[in-house]
This record gives C-alpha cells, sequence and structure tokens, in this order.
C-alpha cells in the first residue's frame, strides 16, 4: 500500500479518522476501491466499514440501477 500525506487544517484535530474514512468511501462510491480496500484504507473491519458508508452518503450497493434493471432483464 502506499502511503500519502495529507494536509488538513488544525480544525480537524480529532475528526482525522473522519476525513480518511470519508475519502475512502468516496474512492469506494466511484468504484475505484471495494468494499475491503476501502475497509483497509479507513483501518476498519468491511462491516464496520459498510456500516459507516450512510453517515458519508454512500450506499452499500454500488450497483447502478440500469445494471440492476438489465441483469433483471436477462433472468
Amino acid at each position: 500500500m502506499t502511503t500519502i500525506t495529507l494536509q488538513v487544517p488544525d480544525s480537524l484535530g480529532e475528526h482525522q479518522n473522519d476525513t480518511v474514512r470519508f475519502i475512502a468511501a468516496k474512492l469506494y462510491e466511484s468504484g475505484k476501491l471495494s468494499l475491503g480496500q476501502a475497509a483497509e484504507m479507513a483501518g476498519l473491519t468491511k462491516r464496520t466499514f459498510a456500516e459507516l458508508l450512510g453517515d458519508y452518503g454512500v450506499s452499500l450497493l454500488n450497483y447502478p440501477v440500469s445494471d440492476m434493471i438489465a441483469d433483471a432483464e436477462r433472468i
């Protein structure tokens, strides 16, 4: 895993972990990371990370509706 140094305002203080979790959630949402990769980045288990996704406005079901409809039509 690559390490990136990110400068954040001092006002975030104790919320630095939230910043990493937010970034991981958004990378998961965009399809750049799997759930497991995002959880690892956030330093959480998959289950805990999945439970926190809603806090960042990210759905656990990271699957476009159009794909779901196409899949359903093939059944």
